[in-house]
């Protein structure tokens, strides 16, 4: 038995810094950068679906029921953190250096230049992220202000 026996897919296959970006940018408030880098036992990568399945029934909720639903207030937010945060991981992801990208994820590798892709990536990852925060800012600042003008009013009736 070796020490460094494989894992069960094989070798240790080299990680890309482009395409963790890209897989941040287009799949990350599902975890699938987190899976691509640490595999399927990653447990912060499980943690990802189910906040953004949750956002996503908040947006369906909203459209069927309307903007008055109080639940969708709640889990529209949620959807709109998780793909900031996914943008977020894809811009620190790109922004890596060559050099600590290979140390932490090629370790043992030699140092691959990326090029273009992954800035590419970030640049992508910035307008998204920026967006998707910025809305859920508003949309959960204008529901709270709402919820105050509605508590104002009962109470002056």
């Amino acid at each position: 038995m070796s020490a460094a026996a494989p894992s069960a897919g094989g070798p240790a296959e080299s990680k890309s810094k482009a395409v963790a970006t890209w897989l941040s940018f287009a799949l990350g408030s599902l975890g699938a950068h987190r899976f691509y880098l640490h595999g399927f036992g990653d447990r912060l990568g499980w943690l990802h679906p189910l906040p953004t399945l949750l956002g996503l029934y908040g947006v369906h909720r909203m459209d069927t029921l309307g903007q008055d639903d109080v639940t969708a207030w709640f889990l529209i937010p949620v959807l709109g953190l998780m793909l900031a945060q996914s943008m977020l991981a894809g811009i620190v992801y790109g922004l890596m250096p060559d050099e600590r990208w290979a140390e932490r994820f090629n370790p043992g590798q030699p140092v691959r230049k990326t090029g273009w892709l992954p800035i590419l990536g970030v640049i992508a990852c910035l307008m998204v992220g920026g967006a998707c925060l910025m809305a859920t800012i508003a949309f959960s600042a204008q529901r709270y202000f709402e919820s105050q003008v509605e508590a104002a009013r009962e109470i002056s009736q």
